[in-house]
Order: C-alpha cells, then sequence, then structure tokens
C-alpha cells in the first residue's frame, strides 16, 4: 500500500513534490542514483500524496498514517534493492512496527514530538537487522537516533511533514550504518543511558511531560499568525 502511494506521487504534482524532485537529475548529480536516495524519494512521496489528500490508502502505525509510511518504506526499498528473501523483508518489517509501537506506548497518542521521528527509530532496526545486525547492534541503531533527533516539534498535519519524514528516515540510514560500525553514542553523552529502554524513557518523558509547554507556544504561534 505505502509503495503505491508513493507510487502515485511521482506521477503526480502533490504537497511540495519532495519525493518526485528527488527521483530529477540535478539531484541526482548532486546525491547520485543511490539506494540511500532511492529510500529518500520513497518514504518523502508517500507522504507528499497523503498530505496533500490524495485518495490512497497507506498502511498506519499506532493510529498514523505517517508513522506507517516512515516505519515500511525505508526497510521497503531497502530489502528489494538488496536482494533480501521475503521472510527477511516480513522479519524486518515486523521489528521496525513492533519498535515503533513499544515507544509510542510510553510516548502517548498526540505529542509536541514528532512522531515521523520516532517510526524512523524503527526503520532504522529494521535496516540494521537486513544489513545482519545482531540484537546489540540493532540496540546501538536506536541509541544513536534517540541522541540525534529527539526534539523535532510537531506542528500539525500538513504538506511540509515529508521534510521531516525525509530527515528523520536519513538519519535512521545513518544511524544503522554507525551500529554496523559497532559505533554507539555513549551513556556520558545527553540524554543517552547505557540501558536502551531507559534511553526510550528519557525520550517519551521528554515528549509527554517537559514538551507539554512547547506543544502550547506552538498552537499559539500557529492561532495568532497575522494578528
Amino acid at each position: 500500500l505505502n509503495k503505491a502511494a508513493a507510487e502515485q506521487a511521482f506521477k503526480g504534482n502533490y504537497g511540495h513534490c519532495l519525493g518526485k524532485m528527488l527521483r530529477g537529475t540535478y539531484e541526482h548529480k548532486v546525491m547520485g542514483d543511490s539506494v540511500f536516495c532511492h529510500i529518500l524519494s520513497y518514504t518523502s512521496a508517500a507522504c507528499d500524496a497523503r498530505m496533500a489528500g490524495a485518495m490512497i490508502p497507506v498502511m498506519s502505525n499506532s493510529g498514523s498514517g505517517n508513522q506507517g509510511i516512515s516505519a515500511t518504506l525505508p526497510v521497503v526499498v531497502f530489502a528489494e534493492e538488496n536482494n533480501k528473501s521475503e521472510e527477511e523483508l516480513i522479519r524486518a518489517l515486523m521489528l521496525s512496527h513492533l519498535t515503533v509501537i513499544y515507544i509510542k506506548q510510553s510516548l502517548g497518542r498526540l505529542s509536541a514530538l514528532c512522531g515521523c521521528v520516532v517510526a524512523a527509530t524503527g526503520s532504522s532496526c529494521g535496516i540494521t537487522l537486513l544489513m545482519g545486525g545482531n540484537y546489540d547492534q540493532v540496540a546501538f541503531a536506536v541509541q544513536n537516533m534517540i541522541a540525534n533527533l529527539t526534539g523535532m516539534i510537531c506542528d500539525g498535519a500538513k504538506p511540509s511533514c515529508a521534510l521531516k519524514v525525509t530527515t528523520g528516515v536519513s538519519t535512521a540510514v545513518l544511524s544503522a550504518m554507525m551500529a554496523m560500525e559497532d559505533r554507539c553514542v555513549t551513556s556520558v553523552e545527553g540524554i543517552i543511558d547505557e540501558d536502551v529502554d531507559q534511553s526510550i524513557r528519557n525520550l517519551t518523558r521528554i515528549g509527554s511531560q517537559a514538551m507539554n509547554e512547547t506543544d502550547k507556544m506552538v498552537l499559539d504561534i500557529m492561532t495568532h499568525k497575522g494578528c
């Protein structure tokens, strides 16, 4: 479903056309015609279509279509372009979705924290698994994601969500590559704890408690524009 949404977006002009743009000649000169670029284009294209109101169904995660897109398409594209088996793909997708659900259950349904970033943490785990990563390396990917993108605000559902999705997914690939080199942000740095579960709780505490004032301020700014 999510791949079909992206392919529909490539044919039209939806939202900011970020996914379509990433397939352009100029963009290939800058970023190359790579697996990484394909992951970004497919994920952002599906978000472009969805946020522009295209009548296309998508597979959601934790009640969010964009989170479903972010949790699935990076994994699907990576698996297909690396000739992974159907079972390997299914296992990676399950890991991605379950990681997102695990984080979201303590974050809550709505938060001032961007859910696409949380969902990208799941896809980072799935990609790490497809790269041949073990449990420790998957945990490293989570730690690297939390160290990098915690605090990105949610300012509502809109076309520019595609930009945030792309930021989250690009970091997901980076975090997976670091993890596969056994490189992980350590517990002496910022909000990262030695225990990955505690790092997740630190992330969700920031999103569900500390950012309540951020939520109010974002809403105040949005409702007073032009006043």
